[in-house]
């Protein structure tokens, strides 16, 4: 089984493993069975959706009224002003049918305007603290994508008290210096602070290339040989403390829970070291997926 830790100061203890609702956006009744079944047969006890993601939100909803006790449950709202982000925090709920989320996300949080907006008195974060006082969330976090996110996460961190982050984290992309410093000091602070991190695209193996058709519903190409992932998914939950969501396709789910098995040692994983990583990084052509100036992501 795949080991759990503290979401943060929630109370809850998630698995290390958080299935990353986005694979759902484009699902069918095959797909969501199959999902379900595999979180629930290995244990995985936090989903984290979005209302941006599809039918992602509806399809969880349709688990909720028999397996809601078996899940922590997190959604996102991508709105920045007050009002739409307090209607589309309501609708969630409604297309989760669940009273009660157990964690509200300020959603891809990074443009300097949209943070100055959504964190000011007219802004998404008062209608999150409405819902909070209101009892239909628990707790608020903010994600983020691009080289500028982990720096972003601590302005947001001294203005307001987020209760999780979420954020990029691979080994090519930890290969960008300045990348891994704003994201080791947000590590830090995070540690201190007790505020759950959550990381994504650990599989990322590069952008896709100009011209090519996608294989999956990735943005990014992923790591497809189980061998691959193993190494990935190691790598990134060696490091303390962090969560990591599956990938945006439901066709790699079941290769990330067993790798998130498989590396898992006396209830510990243990890193690859820098060698095999970039012996990896050099065979498969790795690449960071975010790029200087990149702020956004699909």
């Amino acid at each position: 089984m795949i080991p759990t830790l503290p979401f943060g100061r929630s109370g809850h203890e998630s698995t290390r493993l958080i299935f990353g609702g986005a694979a759902l956006a484009q699902s069918d009744e095959a797909g969501s069975r199959r999902a379900l079944e595999l979180l629930l047969a290995h244990g995985i006890n936090h989903i984290d959706v979005a209302a941006a993601y599809g039918d992602a939100e509806r399809w969880v909803g349709r688990w909720m009224p028999e397996h809601r006790e078996a899940f922590f449950l997190a959604t996102k709202t991508g709105e920045r002003d007050y009002a739409a982000a307090r209607e589309q925090i309501r609708r969630s709920l409604e297309r989760l049918r669940v009273e009660q989320l157990d964690l509200i996300q300020l959603h891809n949080l990074v443009s300097e305007e949209e943070w100055e907006l959504a964190l000011s008195e007219r802004g998404a974060l008062r209608a999150a603290v409405e819902a909070r006082e209101e009892g239909l969330v628990r707790f608020i976090g903010v994600t983020g994508h691009g080289t500028r996110v982990a720096r972003m996460h601590r302005l947001s961190l001294e203005r307001f008290a987020f209760d999780s982050v979420l954020l990029p984290c691979n080994f090519p992309q930890l290969r960008d210096e300045d990348y891994a410093r704003d994201f080791e000091e947000l590590l830090a602070l995070c540690r201190e602070r007790g505020v759950a991190v959550q990381t994504i695209k650990s599989i990322a193996r590069r952008r896709w290339g100009e011209g090519a058709a996608p294989t999956r519903s990735t943005w990014y190409e992923p790591l497809e040989a189980q061998a691959d992932i193993d190494r990935a998914v190691s790598w990134a939950l060696a490091r303390p403390g962090i969560f990591v969501n599956t990938a945006s396709d439901l066709g790699l789910l079941e290769r990330m829970i067993a790798a998130a098995e498989r590396c898992v040692r006396a209830g510990r994983y243990a890193a690859p070291g820098e060698a095999p990583m970039q012996t990896a990084v050099d065979a498969l052509g790795m690449a960071p997926i975010f790029l200087r100036g990149m702020h956004t992501q699909r």
